[in-house]
């Protein structure tokens, strides 16, 4: 594969850890919202987005998960996240990442998000790493629901930023989870797989990643995304 023009990431496990503030805000918005906490045990929340985990929570609590009732949850989890990301101890960005989006952005590439978190909830996370302003478009949970229509978002903001339609081998996807690799394929992009997060190289290789790296400080990594453009 050719050096991308464009690179889309993943925000959560591919960026950046939040150190459990994610989840203390989502709590709090459900209680402030409904009067309960959901459980969290087992829900697999990697690679899942902001509208579809606030539904399936919903569904467990026996609530209903109509746009109405998940929108005042979503709302009043990104009015909370701020405060919690301020005050997260473990709040890091991940290995390599700032490394990698300054030699990106200096070699000429667009570098934008493909992210299930909601546009509200991913400024809050990348401000508190001071990254917002590195991403100037993407594709969020805002847009859609399913992973695969956040991509396709994605795709078509870079082709308004570049100023011309973009072949599927123009760009990647960056992302720790199977569910960023499945979108990535069901959009007809290629994914670089990044074993940052809860998911071991050997399992992303599994779920049919184009490339899979330890980490973006690794050589592999810079190797994949490519020189000069």
């Amino acid at each position: 594969m050719s050096a991308p023009v464009v690179v889309l990431f993943d925000i959560d496990g591919t960026l950046l850890s939040t150190g459990g503030a994610s989840l203390r805000a989502l709590a709090r918005a459900f209680e402030h919202v409904l009067g309960v906490r959901p459980s969290f045990t087992g829900y697999r929340f990697d690679g899942a987005t902001d509208p579809a985990i606030v539904r399936d929570l919903l569904r467990r609590l026996d609530r209903p998960d109509d746009a109405g009732t998940a929108g005042a949850v979503l709302d009043a989890y990104v009015e909370i996240l701020p405060a919690q990301l301020a005050g997260a101890s473990g709040y890091r960005l991940l290995p390599g990442v700032v490394e990698t989006l300054s030699a990106l952005a200096a070699s000429g590439r667009a570098i934008g998000l493909c992210t299930g978190n909601v546009v509200r909830g991913a400024r809050a996370k990348l401000s508190r790493g001071g990254l917002w302003e590195r991403f100037p478009f993407g594709g969020f949970g805002s847009d859609a629901e399913r992973r695969d229509e956040i991509v396709r978002a994605a795709v078509s903001r870079a082709a308004e930023a570049i100023g011309r339609p973009l072949s599927p081998s123009e760009l990647l996807v960056v992302g720790d989870t199977p569910r960023d690799v499945a979108a990535a394929e069901a959009a007809g992009v290629p994914c670089l797989a990044v074993a940052s997060g809860r998911y071991s190289v050997e399992e992303l290789r599994a779920a049919g990643a184009t490339q899979v790296v330890a980490s973006l400080a690794t050589a592999e990594a810079r190797r994949w995304l490519g020189g000069p453009a």
